[in-house]
């Protein structure tokens, strides 16, 4: 990288994972400033030089600094990046609009969708900063394993597959890869809907249903998201990638996984509230759960396996039921 390919970034979120991306971003040169919600964790942050609560012994380098007012962190700034729950989404982008011009570029990591309305993150954004110009990053990644510069791929999701081409320029290096497309949609919806899978395949690991149920699981699991995803204008093809199967796969296969952790811990017998709350951090597929399940019937689209996490998570139907409610549906096409 150049010195003229310097950028300055605010990242938004200073949990594990906006930590992890604000950390590539100074990697790679870039000037950095990360906020959050909490001034007591980013005075922490600024005194320790690094996230000990979420990534602990991985030290900030000098151009990242954590910074405790919003209106100072975003000054300048060249790109906004945001790493908060999909809960808190709208709310994080109303308190960026009265620091941002109209045309700003925002770029988010966030994987789920906006509570009550069903709505994609990028509906949401363009609500809120209609002119703003805008990318996704997602694909199969845990933010330790990018925050200790170990070899991973995402994609960069953009409609002006220009702008894609650029941030996927700052994000890159020898140990970070990026790949561009322009369905946001596609990407959106891969992002979102495979959380509700780690479930799943957590509670039937949990149950002691082995390696074939886990296989089963990804496969159709994927077959769900495709059929959300096109029938919201997505491409199928999008769904063979990093933010379908590549997310998918690494989601419900690793320990890492918060969402993977909840449905081994629902099948341990532990109360969905405690749970929730003993991961320390946002499992976002509980309440995307919610929203997906009253989408796909609103849309009209069969999401077998989203229903019965549905069922498990918020109707408290036992774990064994609900693998044996799908095992027991009638015989039809793989197709």
């Amino acid at each position: 990288m150049t010195h003229t390919d310097v950028r300055t970034f605010v990242v938004i979120g200073a949990g594990s994972w906006g930590t992890a991306l604000a950390l590539l971003l100074a990697n790679n040169g870039h000037r950095v400033r990360l906020w959050g919600r909490e001034r007591a964790h980013l005075t922490t942050l600024s005194r320790q030089g690094c996230n000990a609560r979420y990534l602990p012994g991985i030290p900030f380098p000098e151009n990242l600094h954590a910074v405790v007012e919003l209106e100072t962190a975003v000054r300048g700034a060249d790109a906004v990046l945001i790493a908060v729950p999909s809960e808190g989404f709208r709310e994080c982008v109303q308190q960026l609009r009265a620091h941002l011009a109209v045309d700003a570029r925002i770029l988010w990591a966030t994987k789920g969708l906006e509570a009550g309305s069903q709505k994609l993150l990028h509906q949401v954004l363009a609500e809120e900063l209609p002119r703003s110009v805008y990318a996704i990053i997602s694909g199969p990644t845990f933010a330790k394993e990018v925050a200790l510069q170990l070899p991973t791929a995402v994609t960069v999701a953009a409609p002006d597959l220009e702008f894609a081409q650029q941030v996927a320029l700052w994000l890159c290096n020898p140990m970070f890869r990026a790949y561009t497309s322009t369905d946001v949609t596609g990407v959106e919806v891969g992002g979102a809907v495979k959380n509700i899978m780690a479930i799943a395949a957590g509670i039937a690991d949990g149950l002691g249903f082995g390696a074939n149920t886990r296989a089963a699981l990804i496969t159709r699991g994927l077959a769900e998201i495709q059929r959300l995803g096109v029938a919201l204008g997505g491409s199928a093809e999008t769904f063979m990638g990093l933010t379908g199967l590549g997310d998918l796969v690494l989601t419900c296969t690793d320990n890492q996984s918060r969402n993977r952790r909840l449905g081994l811990a629902i099948a341990a017998g532990r109360a969905i509230d405690q749970a929730v709350a003993d991961l320390g951090q946002v499992a976002e597929g509980y309440p995307t759960a919610r929203e997906v399940y009253t989408l796909a019937r609103h849309v009209g689209i069969e999401m077998p396996i989203v229903e019965q996490v549905y069922q498990v998570l918020y109707h408290q139907r036992e774990p064994k039921v609900a693998v044996y409610a799908l095992l027991g549906r009638a015989l039809r096409s793989e197709q």
